[in-house]
């Protein structure tokens, strides 16, 4: 990628029943909305047969959109072990899919997405919301799902590898949250 040209970036927020998704460009420092939102499984099929559409969801956008990077959310342990499995098996979906289709990803943790795009690590999703809308000069508020997709690749448009490299020495990891 030269200085001038386009850096197409897909941001993937992984849920087993929606998994939120968001393109970006960037072209030096201007970041310009592509395309946002969701992957939606049925809640009434078997688990692999879920895993299946997120997989075969990410393989489409990949075609669709053709994006050079990508970047996943770190899933952290919460109070529902077999939730955290779950959802764990979702972002697995779409990781491979991704590398499938020979697409680099980065993973960020939520904390991470929420300082660089709010400013504050803690944020809730309607601020992260407002600013994803603002940040891309959206006409309208996209889904929660599809901000924080949106809000994944604008961290990584923003911070690049540097953000993932962020330093955890010395701090712990409680609720999801680093301490």
């Amino acid at each position: 990628m030269t200085a001038s040209s386009p850096l197409r970036i897909l941001g993937i927020d992984p849920g087993l029943r929606v998994t939120g998704f968001g393109v970006i460009e960037k072209v030096g420092h201007r970041l310009a909305y592509v395309a946002s939102g969701c992957i939606k499984t049925d809640a009434e099929a078997a688990l692999p047969k879920r895993l299946g559409t997120i997989h075969a969801g990410v393989q489409e956008l990949i075609a669709q959109y053709r994006p050079d990077q990508a970047v996943v959310e770190i899933v952290f342990v919460n109070v529902n072990p077999q939730s955290t499995l779950l959802l764990g098996q979702a972002r697995g979906a779409a990781i491979t899919a991704l590398v499938a289709g020979n697409i680099d990803v980065a993973e960020y943790t939520a904390l991470q997405i929420k300082q660089a795009v709010v400013g504050n690590g803690h944020a809730d999703k309607t601020q992260v919301q407002h600013m994803v809308r603002r940040l891309l000069a959206l006409p309208g508020t996209p889904s929660p799902d599809a901000a924080d997709a949106l809000a994944g690749a604008i961290a990584h448009a923003h911070g690049g590898q540097g953000l993932g490299a962020l330093s955890t020495k010395g701090y712990r990891i409680r609720n999801g949250r680093l301490q």
